[in-house]
Parts: C-alpha cells; sequence; structure tokens
C-alpha cells in the first residue's frame, strides 16, 4: 500500500481541472429518464401538494414537456397516469382504454419530439378503486388474470407509438406473456424495462397522492412487492424477467436500495436503472426549502449515486433541473 508522504492523494484533489480529469463516475444528461404525471384534467397543471414544484400535466403540456426534454438533451420520458375518479372501476378497464389518456399523451408527445424515447408505465393501480396493481378478488390480488390485462395494457400502449414497456406490477410470469403478446401483435422492437427488484416500501407516498390511488389504496402491497429484507430474492426476480425477455432492468426504490443497484448490475452486466421515486424528491425538497440543506448540490449528489453503484441511468422526477445544471 502506498504510504505518505510519497503519496500524497490531495495532490489529485487541489485544482478543478485536475478533480474532473480523474473523476471516476460521471453525470450527463444522457443518463436521465425524466419521469411525470399526465392527467385528464381539463387544467393545463395541476400542483401535487405532497411534492413540491411537480405538477400533473396536460396532454397538451406534456407534449409540450417532450419538446424540453428533447431541447434539453433528456433521451426519454416515463408517463404515469392520472385519470378522473369516475372512470376507475374494480378491474381498472380504463388502462385498457386504446383511446384513453396514456395512449392520446403518447401519441402527443411523439408527435411533438420523435426522437424522445417514450416510457409507458403498464400496471393497474393508476385505474382500479382499490389502489392495487391488479385484479382483485376477495382481498387478493390474482397473478394470472392480471397478467391477461397487462398484456392488452402493454399492446395498447405500443400500438399508440410507446417505446418502452415497463411492467410495475410484479406479478409471477408477466415479462415472458408480456413479450408473447407483443410480438403476436407485431410490436416486436418495443423494449421492456422490468420492475424486476421493486419492493414494498414506504417512499412512494407522494407518487400515490400524485395519481389520486393514496385514499384509494386498500390494505399493502406486500403480496406481491418484495420484502425489503431481501436481496437473494431480487437476483432470482432479476434472472426470471431477464430469461423471459426483459431488455432492461430496474431496481425501485433508488437510494435506500444502492446495494440491489449494483448486485444486479454486477450479477448480470444488463441495462440496469434505479428509480428516484417520489419519497427520494419529497424528502429532499422538503429538507431544501426549510434550508436544512443545499437542495442543488443534494440533488446532484443522489443522482451521482445511482451511477457510482452501477446504474446506467435514473428515472427522476429532477431530470429537467438537473439537466439544466449539466448543461450549465
Amino acid at each position: 500500500m502506498p504510504q505518505f508522504p510519497n503519496t500524497r492523494l490531495r495532490r489529485l484533489r487541489q485544482h478543478d481541472w485536475v478533480r474532473r480529469l480523474v473523476r471516476e463516475t460521471t453525470l450527463t444528461p444522457d443518463d436521465l429518464i425524466w419521469t411525470l404525471v399526465v392527467s385528464d384534467s381539463a387544467d393545463p397543471t395541476e400542483p401535487v401538494p405532497s411534492m413540491p414544484g411537480i405538477e400533473r400535466l396536460s396532454v397538451k403540456a406534456a407534449a409540450a414537456a417532450a419538446k424540453e426534454a428533447e431541447r434539453l438533451g433528456i433521451p426519454a420520458i416515463a408517463i404515469f397516469p392520472h385519470v378522473d375518479p369516475g372512470k376507475k372501476d374494480e378491474t381498472g378497464s380504463e388502462g385498457l382504454n386504446p383511446d384513453g389518456l396514456v395512449a392520446s399523451a403518447v401519441k402527443a408527445m411523439k408527435d411533438a419530439a420523435p426522437g424522445v424515447g417514450i416510457v409507458c408505465d403498464v400496471a393497474l393501480d393508476p385505474f382500479t378503486t382499490h389502489g392495487h396493481d391488479g385484479v382483485l378478488k376477495n382481498g387478493q390480488v390474482l397473478n394470472d388474470e392480471t397478467i391477461e390485462r397487462l398484456q392488452e395494457q402493454s399492446v395498447i400502449y405500443a400500438q399508440a407509438g410507446c417505446d418502452v414497456i415497463a411492467p410495475s406490477d410484479m406479478m409471477d410470469g408477466r415479462i415472458g406473456k408480456i413479450r408473447a403478446a407483443l410480438e403476436e401483435a407485431g410490436q416486436a422492437d418495443t423494449l421492456i424495462l422490468s420492475y424486476a427488484a421493486k419492493y414494498a416500501s414506504a417512499f412512494y407516498g407522494p407518487y400515490r397522492d400524485a395519481i389520486g390511488s393514496a385514499k384509494a389504496l386498500s390494505g399493502d402491497k406486500k403480496t406481491y412487492q418484495m420484502d425489503p429484507g431481501n436481496s437473494q430474492e431480487a437476483l432470482r426476480e432479476v434472472a426470471m424477467d431477464i430469461e423471459e425477455g426483459a431488455d432492461m432492468l430496474m431496481v425501485k426504490p433508488g437510494l435506500p436500495y444502492l446495494d440491489i443497484v449494483a448486485r444486479v448490475k454486477m450479477e448480470f452486466g444488463m441495462p440496469t436503472y434505479a428509480f428516484q421515486v417520489s419519497g427520494e424528491y419529497a424528502m429532499i425538497e422538503a429538507a431544501s426549502s426549510n434550508g436544512w440543506i443545499d437542495g442543488e448540490r443534494v440533488m446532484m449528489e443522489s443522482l451521482m449515486a445511482f451511477k457510482r453503484a452501477g446504474a446506467d441511468g435514473v428515472l427522476t422526477y429532477f431530470a429537467p433541473r438537473a439537466a439544466r445544471v449539466l448543461n450549465g
């Protein structure tokens, strides 16, 4: 091991130019996927109370956001729907509407900025009256019946122009079934970004507020999302999703599960993404607004942490703000 004084590590830290020259991990706009909520409200924008600075966007406003992503160099946007409560039912049938909110938003965004990738969350919770990610019967989320609906939902989104299908439901076997449905529908080039290791986390609260499912949720999601204490199980989930045809992998939430991000990337070498979820965003914003932290520096430091852990990119509500910082 090199010894002091022959080795002085501070020599490599004394000037900005040398710090940049020897930096091991870098972050650019290419590493960002902008997460945003689209709404069927008549209002162009609606603030999300638990996420300061985040708004639900109309289809027209979402199209403008796609143009902004193009200008900032953000390669992709992940969209999450907020639909009128009157359109929700027990089985989430509005999620299968080919003329519904998601399909309309995808078409408008692709027309506005064809070069920006669109990632579509595939799950039923934004569309169900009970707030669960699947078909609920006698208090139990049914695996196979849910998958049938997810297959149909995925094909509708792909036909609308969605580039990446991102199943977030954590039903067993859904990646293989969705891949088969896409192939049969002539959508073989559609990518699948699997929520391969999605934990039953307390960090999702503000998101449920944003999509309008927080008050509706009956019970919890522990029978299908992963136990926070498990890491070996995450590797099994990932291995199954790869075998079934996933093109890319996701770990969700992000910061509390950096060890999982690192293990997944090291074990499989697949394109791996972390989701900096709503609770992570809200904590940073709340502390920043109270003057307890430097919000911009913490934002950038947290994004760098994902890259350092091995993530190829980050889904984050901070994407446009971070891109502006990175673009100077």
